[in-house]
């Protein structure tokens, strides 16, 4: 259980805004511990997206720093990074008519160099497989329903063989069949070594399977440390409502007040 605490990324006073005037996250200090899924929660617009983008380096950040296994991660090369992180959006925009297997090949532009190697193809087919989309390998993936174009992209993630994944909102357009079977394998992941922090929205899936917890509201991101989360103070706030836990084997299940 120790190991778990180990932090993979470290982020010391970070800070971001637009502009001077509008600070989006504000002296941010916290912990990713290795090995574990985290769950970012909080309201629409409250900066969750911002602070995973942060984490990822896809965005820059104004002030502080962020460290990913011991580095910099504004030093860290581009190559060197995807290896490292590998990062779902909310949304990806297909601009041409690429088949699901060349999605998912793209996960591996950091190990290419001229032309695809049939480990590329092979890591490209395993991650289908894991996803349990092989049937749409030489589909169309702009013609692909909104769900099964998330499973495609999660996919694309794992053929990237990152040590991190950051996952915005990775159940968001599945079925409830899906988002249970998405979020098991998620924690085969963390089992085998690989650390996830995922923006989930709702809270039984949230606390069902999220093991460590950050909270954002007003700007602040919160490092939870309760033994039991959902107690928190900032809960409330999160949802505008109030949640009753049930116990039922030893999980949780949260009913709002109506």
């Amino acid at each position: 259980m120790a190991m778990k605490e180990k932090p993979i990324i470290s982020v010391t006073e970070l800070s971001f805004g637009y502009n001077q005037n509008q600070s989006v996250i504000s002296n941010v200090t916290c912990n990713i511990p290795e090995n574990t899924l985290t769950v970012i929660m909080g309201k629409n617009g409250s900066g969750k997206s911002t602070f995973l983008r942060l984490l990822g380096g896809i965005m820059q950040y104004n002030s502080g720093a962020i460290s990913v296994n011991g580095f910099e991660l504004k030093k860290m090369k581009l190559g060197d990074r995807a290896k490292m992180i590998g990062f779902l959006p909310q949304h990806h925009k297909p601009v041409f008519p690429f088949r699901v297997s060349e999605v998912v090949l793209t996960g591996r532009a950091s190990y290419i160099r001229f032309s695809p190697k049939k480990s590329d193809e092979y890591h490209v087919d395993r991650a289908l497989e894991l996803i349990g989309i092989s049937s749409l390998k030489n589909r169309i993936y702009s013609e692909l329903s909104g769900g099964e174009q998330q499973l495609v992209m999660i996919a694309r993630i794992l053929a990237q063989q990152p040590k991190i994944l950051l996952l915005d909102e990775p159940i968001s357009h599945l079925d409830y069949h899906n988002q249970i079977r998405i979020l098991k394998l998620i924690k085969e992941l963390v089992s085998n070594n690989i650390t996830v922090v995922a923006v989930l929205h709702d809270p039984n899936m949230a606390y069902l399977f999220g093991e460590k917890f950050i909270y954002v509201h007003d700007s602040q991101v919160h490092e939870v440390k309760d033994e039991k989360p959902w107690e928190n103070h900032l809960v409330n706030n999160i949802f505008d409502n109030e949640l009753f836990p049930h116990e039922h084997d030893g999980k949780y299940i949260f009913i709002p007040k109506i």
